[in-house]
C-alpha cells in the first residue's frame, strides 16, 4: 500500500509557472506508474499526465502536451509536475494517484484504474 500528500499548489497568474510534488510512502514507490489528474468545480476529474515506473514513458493529455512535465526521483519517493504557460482553464484541484500495473497511452487516462490517490493540492490560475 502507498500514501499519497501532494503539494506545491497556490495561486499565480496566466503565463506563470508551478512545480507540483507528490510524495509517497512505502519501499514499494518505485513499481507503481503514477499519474496526474485534475477537477475543476462542476467538472469530472481528467487526466493530466502518467509515468512509468522507470521515467522513461510519460503520457500527456493534449490541453497540457508541451506546457507541463512529468517526472519522477524514486531515491526520494516523490513524483512532480512542472506546470509552464498556465492558463486560467488549468485551474482545478491536482490529485496525484499511483497504479499497480503498467499502461500506455490512452490507457492511462481512466482514473478508475488508479489505486491509490492524494488528498489534493488547488492551483488557480487568474487571467
Amino acid at each position: 500500500q502507498v500514501q499519497l500528500v501532494e503539494s506545491g499548489g497556490g495561486l499565480v497568474q496566466a503565463g506563470g509557472s508551478l512545480r507540483l510534488s507528490c510524495a509517497g510512502s512505502g519501499r514499494t514507490f518505485s513499481s507503481y506508474h503514477m499519474g496526474w489528474f485534475r477537477q475543476a468545480p462542476g467538472k469530472e476529474r481528467e487526466f493530466v499526465a502518467a509515468i512509468s515506473w522507470s521515467g522513461y514513458d510519460t503520457n500527456y493529455a493534449d490541453s497540457v502536451a508541451g506546457r507541463f512535465t512529468i517526472s519522477r526521483d524514486n531515491a526520494k519517493n516523490t513524483v512532480y509536475l512542472q506546470m509552464n504557460s498556465l492558463k486560467p482553464e488549468d485551474t482545478a484541484v491536482y490529485y496525484c494517484a499511483a497504479k499497480n500495473s503498467y499502461c500506455s497511452g490512452y490507457g492511462c487516462y481512466d482514473a478508475h484504474l488508479y489505486d491509490y490517490w492524494g488528498q489534493g493540492t488547488q492551483v488557480s490560475v487568474s487571467s
